[in-house]
């Protein structure tokens, strides 16, 4: 007889990325030449100080101790600098930072620290997929609310107000958002906040794209007189090349933050010391490291949209964030079918916009973590392609 597991494990499925990684894995050891353009994991180097810094560190006596599940107060004090250099947010780096193992972990925390089973949460359409299936494990009420390229890929207030219950708990944002690269707002940051403040919605931003081509990197916490609301998380993994390292931060009132550690407090044992103090390097680089990264991006971007072009897809060029986000054309049924004739065809993996929600089915979405030659090399497998506008 087998174990059977609990119902809650029949709510959610394996992470798309999960399973066509694997077949994308096994179509390479047939001896396909695959191109992998679906997935945002920067393949560029950590800084070497920030590596150097974790090798020194790793020597120190008492690195390999238990930490506070609060962080070192160096981190929180880079932490601190840094939102203040970045974003002109003021941040106290005592109880208003808490840093996270990913900024991933702190999506189910803060879902566990303010919603209850059965309680309803916002969540966009599309959107970054994890705030559906932790809903979905904690059983919450998921109400889609969506975002569309005529209104910039942002909420429609009326419709939120429409739609949140009075047990709403919480909106979740994504700004710039991912996978459009739809630039946030002021006017409608304080919107969204204002809306929170009269219903007594908890508004959480996940903000970890906004240095990546991003001229005027924005925080949700910008100007805002009151943090009891907002939360904001934010992530090292694309603006420092560190996914792998698993380094996060939330950020808000000193009351949120001590509802969060509560949670988080019995999930972990604190992160390696060295690992925090290499982060704290990391949030010390100077501004041109920023642009150095961008720069690239940039010249890879350009390479996306002429893939694009070829494909006779449409998108928009005002984005930011390290994917582009295009519209199918018409002689497609769908952003899965483009995306299936690019695996299968041409051996080039490109991501379909169905995974992050219905509004995104007519779309695919190409990640700039491929070098200059891969792009080139997929842009010339394209070249037989007639063009459809869209």
């Amino acid at each position: 007889m087998n174990i059977k597991p609990a119902d809650r494990i029949g709510k959610v499925k394996e992470y798309y990325f999960s399973k066509k990684l694997a077949e994308v894995h096994m179509l390479k050891e047939q001896g396909k030449p695959i191109i992998n353009l679906g997935i945002g994991s920067p393949e560029l180097p950590t800084h070497p100080d920030v590596i150097d810094e974790l090798n020194r560190s790793s020597r120190e006596k008492g690195s390999n101790y238990y930490q506070s599940y609060r962080g070192i107060p160096e981190l929180r004090e880079a932490f601190s600098t840094w939102y203040q250099d970045i974003y002109g947010v003021d941040l106290n780096p005592a109880n208003e930072i808490l840093p996270l193992i990913g900024s991933k972990e702190g999506i189910m925390h803060i879902s566990m620290a303010f919603a209850n089973p059965g309680d309803q949460v916002l969540i966009p359409n599309p959107g970054y997929p994890a705030y559906s299936s932790v809903s979905k494990l904690l059983n919450l009420d998921i109400q889609y609310y969506n975002l569309k390229g005529v209104n910039n890929w942002l909420p429609n207030i009326s419709e939120l107000a429409t739609l949140a219950q009075d047990n709403c708990k919480i909106i979740w944002l994504n700004y710039p958002h991912m996978p459009s690269g739809a630039k946030g707002n002021a006017a409608a940051f304080g919107e969204l906040i204002e809306f929170a403040q009269l219903r007594n919605i908890l508004v959480v931003n996940d903000n970890p794209y906004s240095l990546i081509l991003n001229s005027e990197p924005m925080s949700l916490l910008n100007g805002i007189v009151s943090k009891s609301h907002v939360l904001e998380l934010n992530s090292l993994s694309k603006s420092h090349n560190m996914a792998g390292w698993r380094i996060g931060m939330v950020a808000g009132s000193e009351e949120n933050i001590n509802h969060i550690l509560k949670v988080k407090s019995n999930f972990d044992s604190g992160m390696f010391k060295p690992l925090q103090q290499a982060a704290a390097k990391a949030l010390q680089l100077p501004r041109s490291w920023y642009d150095e990264i961008n720069k690239l991006y940039g010249e890879r971007r350009k390479l996306v949209w002429q893939i694009m072009d070829q494909l006779g897809c449409a998108y928009d060029k005002n984005t930011s964030g390290m994917f582009v986000w295009a519209k199918v054309p018409y002689n497609y049924k769908d952003g899965a079918a483009l995306s299936d004739e690019l695996l299968y065809v041409h051996s080039i993996f490109t991501a379909p916009g169905f995974i992050f929600g219905s509004n995104g089915n007519n779309y695919i979405r190409i990640s700039l973590c491929a070098d200059g030659n891969q792009l080139k090399e997929a842009l010339k497998r394209l070249e037989t392609i007639k063009k459809v506008i869209a």
